[in-house]
């Protein structure tokens, strides 16, 4: 099993004015004359972690890292009320990751995420095929509706308790639950991020963030994903985060029902690695085999014995494969 490369620092970071009063933080790493690679972070609104570039040879790669709208060092940050997320959408998001690539002169980009993040990065491939050269994935999901189903209700089947409490926690949560559209549940939470008292606010971050972490609880632990990975985050990183996706899951991403796996065919021959653990509950494997299905050009390899956030051999399997493609 392989360690991830030494820690580097940023030479050249800034925030780029994207519009509406947004200001996203961006930073660049490894070797200026390198493959220049992005890397596209998960919630939505988790950041960019410190670490994410350390998947890179940095004496190959061009490592471009950036915060989404609302969170991590983008300003203004969604844990202030006082910002509107009404310019914050999944378009939004494509096109402030088109911008930055004309604003660093990139002319094309590996793509490098998971979770959320593979959405986020599979929506903007599939606008601007022609600006990707490479794509690895570790946690497929494409945000259909099913699948925001299957982590807000579906799961519950394996932890009835902490369901129960998940429920009861925001006003609503419990008729919408009992057989409409999922947005309706996801709705309920992110009326009470927008609640102007900041207890009411703080609560319902901590029981969405307590959910979350007991449906990985039953994956096996890893050092990636330590004790109450969502839970245990800062109060205004936590409160951004869940803020962000209680508004991105209530309007279903903004994404028409199955697009991503259906557009697919806009991703020929762009090569792909789709790395998924099979004891992923928060994303089953079902949507990497079916994005495997419709984009011949991905290769997709299941990490028996790991979940969500990966471990030992999913890392093995990044690392090998950003490696190949540096290569090329």
């Amino acid at each position: 099993m392989r360690e991830p490369y030494p820690p580097g620092e940023p030479y050249e970071h800034g925030m780029l004015d994207v519009g509406d009063g947004n200001l996203v933080y961006w930073e660049v790493r490894g070797n200026p004359r390198g493959r220049p690679a992005v890397v596209v972070h998960g919630g939505p609104g988790s950041g960019c972690g410190p670490g994410a570039h350390r998947a890179f040879d940095p004496r190959r790669y061009r490592i471009v890292l950036f915060d989404q709208r609302g969170c991590g060092r983008s300003r203004p940050h969604a844990s202030d009320p006082a910002t509107s997320l009404r310019h914050n959408t999944t378009w939004h998001l494509v096109a402030d990751l088109e911008r930055l690539r004309e604003h660093l002169g990139i002319e094309n980009w590996l793509l490098y995420g998971g979770s959320w993040g593979s959405t986020l990065l599979l929506a903007y491939a599939e606008r601007h095929p022609e600006r990707v050269s490479a794509i690895v994935i570790a946690g497929v999901t494409t945000t259909r509706r099913t699948e925001i189903d299957w982590l807000y209700r579906g799961v519950a089947r394996f932890f009835p308790e902490q369901w129960e409490r998940f429920l009861d926690a925001a006003p609503g949560a419990r008729e919408a639950a009992r057989g409409g559209d999922i947005t309706e549940l996801t709705g309920a939470y992110a009326r009470l991020l927008e609640h102007p008292d900041a207890a009411v606010r703080e609560r319902a971050s901590a029981e969405w963030c307590a959910w979350e972490d007991a449906v990985v609880s039953g994956e096996p632990a890893t050092p990636e994903s330590g004790p109450g990975p969502y839970g245990g985050r800062p109060s205004a990183d936590r409160l951004a985060m869940v803020r962000i996706c209680a508004h991105y899951f209530s309007h279903a991403a903004w994404l028409e029902e199955g697009a991503l796996l259906r557009d697919a065919g806009r991703l020929a021959g762009i090569p792909g690695v789709l790395i998924h653990g099979r004891l992923d509950l928060s994303s089953p494997l079902e949507t990497a085999w079916e994005l495997s299905r419709a984009w011949p050009d991905a290769e997709p390899t299941v990490v028996g014995g790991e979940g969500h956030f990966g471990g030992a051999a999913t890392r093995t399997l990044v690392l090998d494969a950003l490696d190949r493609f540096a290569a090329r």
